[in-house]
C-alpha cells in the first residue's frame, strides 16, 4: 500500500506537468469547428466570423463543418466523441444545450455530462414581429387583439422547439394568451409567409429578421431582451410595456468535449474572446444583428444551468416534445 501511494504521489505533479505543458503549447495544430446547421445562417456566420479572426490569431488553421441533421444532435454526438484535447470544439445554442433534453425522452449525447462549456459568443435577442397589413397599433394592441380571440390567431417559428418558438411560448405564458403554433424549417420561410399574410405573428432574431424590417416587409412590435437593440431604437421591451420576464434570445456559445483541460479550456476562451473582442470582428457581428459576449467557462456554465431551470418548467408546464 505504501508503495502504491508513493506512486501515485510521483505520479500527481507529472500528470499535472502534463497538463500546463499542453496547455502552454495549445493549440499546435489545426481546430475543427462543427456547426450544427447548414451553411448562410446566423450560428454558421458567427462561427466563420470568429473562426476566420481566430485562425490569424493563433497561426493554426480553424476548419469550419457544416453537420446540420437531429435538431443539432448530429453535430453534438460528433463533438461529444472526440478526443477531449480541445482541437474538436462545437457551436452550440439553446437547443443543443438546454432545449433539446426536456424536448426529448432520448439523446444520443448529454449535453449535462458529455459537453463542456467554453464561452458564450454571441446572443440574438427575439423580436416580436407583424405582417405589413396587421392592425395592430403596437404590441399592448396586439395582445390585447389575441387575447380577446383565444384560438384564432396562429404564429409561425423557425422550427418547433426552437428559440423562437419558445420565445413566442414564454410571451403566451406571460400574457394569458392562447395562439395556434405553426412551425416552418427555417425563419425565412416563416418570414416569407409572414410578410405575404399568411400567417399574422411570429418571433425572429433580428440576424434573420433585419432585411425584412428594414424594408417594411414586416414590423417590429417589441424585443423580448432586457434593453432595447442599438439596432431598433424605437422598438419597446416587454418590460417597459408591462410584461416582465419576457426576455429570450438565442444564445450561442462554444463547447469542447468532456475531459478537455481546465488550462487548455480557458486558453481556447481567451484566444476566442480576443477574437471576438477585435473591433473589427465586433463591429461586423453587431451589424449582423449579434450581441458579442465572450464570457469565461465559468459564466457559461453558470448561464446554462439558470436556463435550463428556466426553460424545462416551462416546456414540462406545457407538454412540448419532440419525440
Amino acid at each position: 500500500m505504501k508503495s502504491l501511494l508513493s506512486a501515485a504521489l510521483v505520479a500527481l505533479p507529472l500528470a499535472l506537468g502534463a497538463t500546463t505543458a499542453a496547455a502552454q503549447t495549445y493549440p499546435s495544430k489545426p481546430i475543427r469547428w462543427l456547426v450544427p446547421y447548414p451553411a448562410g445562417g446566423g450560428s454558421d456566420f458567427l462561427a466563420r466570423t470568429i473562426g476566420q479572426q481566430l485562425s490569424t490569431h493563433i497561426g493554426q488553421p480553424v476548419t469550419i463543418e457544416n453537420k446540420p441533421g437531429g435538431n443539432t444532435a448530429i453535430a453534438a454526438s460528433d463533438v461529444a466523441r472526440a478526443a477531449p484535447d480541445g482541437y474538436t470544439v462545437l457551436s452550440a445554442d439553446n437547443g443543443t444545450m438546454v432545449f433539446n433534453s426536456a424536448l426529448y425522452s432520448k439523446l444520443t449525447y448529454n449535453p449535462d455530462k458529455d459537453l463542456t462549456p467554453v464561452t458564450l459568443m454571441g446572443r440574438f435577442p427575439m423580436i416580436l414581429v407583424v405582417g405589413p397589413n396587421s392592425d395592430a397599433r403596437d404590441a399592448k394592441d396586439f395582445i390585447a387583439k389575441a387575447k380577446a380571440a383565444p384560438g384564432k390567431l396562429s404564429y409561425g417559428s423557425a422550427g418547433a422547439g426552437s428559440p423562437h418558438h419558445l420565445a413566442m411560448e414564454l410571451l403566451k405564458t406571460q400574457a394569458g394568451l392562447h395562439m395556434v403554433h405553426i412551425p416552418y424549417r427555417g425563419a425565412a420561410p416563416a418570414l416569407g409567409d409572414l410578410a405575404g399574410g399568411q400567417i399574422p405573428a411570429m418571433m425572429v432574431d433580428l440576424a434573420a429578421g433585419a432585411g425584412f424590417i428594414k424594408s417594411g416587409k414586416v414590423r417590429a412590435l417589441a424585443v423580448a431582451n432586457d434593453k432595447r437593440l442599438p439596432q431598433l431604437p424605437d422598438v419597446p421591451t416587454f418590460a417597459e410595456l408591462g410584461f416582465k420576464g419576457v426576455e429570450a434570445a438565442a444564445l450561442v456559445g462554444l463547447v469542447a468535449p468532456a475531459g478537455v483541460p481546465a488550462d487548455v479550456v480557458s486558453a481556447l476562451q481567451k484566444q476566442v474572446k480576443a477574437a471576438i473582442d477585435q473591433p473589427a470582428v465586433k463591429q461586423k457581428l453587431i451589424e449582423f444583428g449579434v450581441e458579442p459576449v465572450g464570457s469565461t467557462p465559468a459564466e457559461y456554465g453558470a448561464l446554462l444551468k439558470s436556463e435550463v431551470t428556466r426553460w424545462h418548467k416551462l416546456i414540462k408546464d406545457l407538454k412540448i416534445t419532440l419525440d
